[in-house]
């Protein structure tokens, strides 16, 4: 197998795209998020790797100094290393480049932003769930994200993606001219079901742009 594969990751085929990448938050694995493919995309092509960092035993994409404070160093390092992982799995299960659209939650949603700013070829566009601005640095103005659709869907009452962290998650991918939608909620840190239907649309309008 080719050495980028060997992390821990659930491929289910699919007929319908866009491919689905699912990133699962703190302490989950690959198989977190694999419910969502029934309510989001049940025809979808879906790639779920477990991430590669250990926190007291528990999953995760990249390491934290302290709740709320990334490693933002082994978050790039991190990142880089999805990204070659991403390139190794298109090969493997015949996915078109820069295709995958990442539906993340917490860690791993924090991860798909880190992705898309720090290799935007890999992503075509993100479900952003429950997430943060993944560095402090607003980073540079340019154009590596046109064209790309993101949404943003965090709890009003969410302690860590707070309003002020979806705002600066927002002007991160907009800087770099991404199209991003905010869907809030009256809640936490958490998936609300609620808003499944939402973003089924929004996936829907990926596929049928």
């Amino acid at each position: 197998m080719n050495a980028e594969l060997r992390r821990a990751h659930v491929w289910l085929p699919g007929s319908g795209g866009p491919p689905l990448l699912l990133l699962h938050g703190t302490g989950g694995d690959e198989h977190d998020l694999l419910g969502l493919r029934e309510h989001l995309a049940p025809d979808a092509p879906v790639l779920a790797p477990r991430g590669s960092v250990s926190e007291h035993g528990m999953a995760r994409f990249f390491r934290r100094l302290r709740e709320g404070v990334f490693d933002e160093d082994d978050l790039r390092l991190r990142a880089d290393e999805l990204a070659a992982f991403l390139t190794a799995a298109e090969h493997k299960y015949s996915v078109a480049a820069g295709s995958w659209l990442a539906v993340g939650f917490s860690n791993g949603a924090n991860m798909a932003s880190a992705l898309l700013l720090r290799h935007p070829e890999s992503l075509a566009g993100a479900v952003l769930l429950a997430a943060m601005a993944p560095f402090q640095n607003d980073g540079p103005r340019d154009h590596a994200l046109a064209g790309k659709q993101v949404l943003i869907v965090n709890g009003r009452r969410d302690p860590m993606a707070t309003p002020e962290q979806t705002r600066k998650l927002a002007d991160q991918l907009r800087r770099r001219d991404a199209t991003v939608s905010l869907l809030t909620f009256d809640d936490g840190h958490t998936i609300a079901a609620g808003q499944l239907p939402l973003i089924k649309r929004f996936i829907d309008s990926q596929r049928h742009p």
